[in-house]
């Protein structure tokens, strides 16, 4: 699984022009589902988005978490997340999941992530969804299954 995840004052998502999940300050975390990735995946990287010190403290350094600010968190399924462009100008999307492997697992997440205490507000999986980010910082931090932080 691939993560995106982006520190907002502010988020929305909408459908067909109607908005269907928003949030004040939190996180976007974009959602990517590759082959092979199961509910561990899942746990590690909702313990990961909830805990990750990436706000700011009353000195302005990063040293709060989802949790510590009372954030909120918009969970959006991205399998252009697996785009592979090593060749051509076209992207293949080939190691991403299909949808009926992604869709529980990208549920799984959200519902891990509220598990942790955090407010989650979820995409529509499949829709095409006009999202919109107010990125704060910009702070935007990329998260993956196999990555060193995974080991350690």
């Amino acid at each position: 699984m691939r993560v995106v995840i982006q520190r907002v004052s502010q988020a929305r998502v909408s459908v067909s022009g109607q908005a269907t999940a928003e949030i004040g300050r939190g996180l976007v975390i974009l959602v990517g589902v590759g082959h092979g990735d199961t509910e561990a995946e899942a746990a590690w990287l909702a313990e990961k988005c909830a805990n990750l010190r990436i706000f700011e403290d009353e000195q302005g350094k990063t040293n709060l978490s989802l949790l510590e600010v009372g954030g909120a968190a918009l969970v959006v399924s991205q399998f252009t997340l697996y785009a592979d462009t090593r060749r051509g100008r076209r992207p293949g999307f080939t190691s991403a999941a299909l949808a009926e492997v992604a869709e529980p697992l990208v549920e799984r997440f959200a519902a891990l992530l509220s598990g942790h205490g955090v407010p989650v507000r979820p995409g529509v999986f499949g829709a095409h969804m006009l999202v919109e980010i107010h990125n704060d910082g910009p702070v935007t931090i990329l998260l993956e299954k196999g990555s060193p932080e995974k080991t350690v």
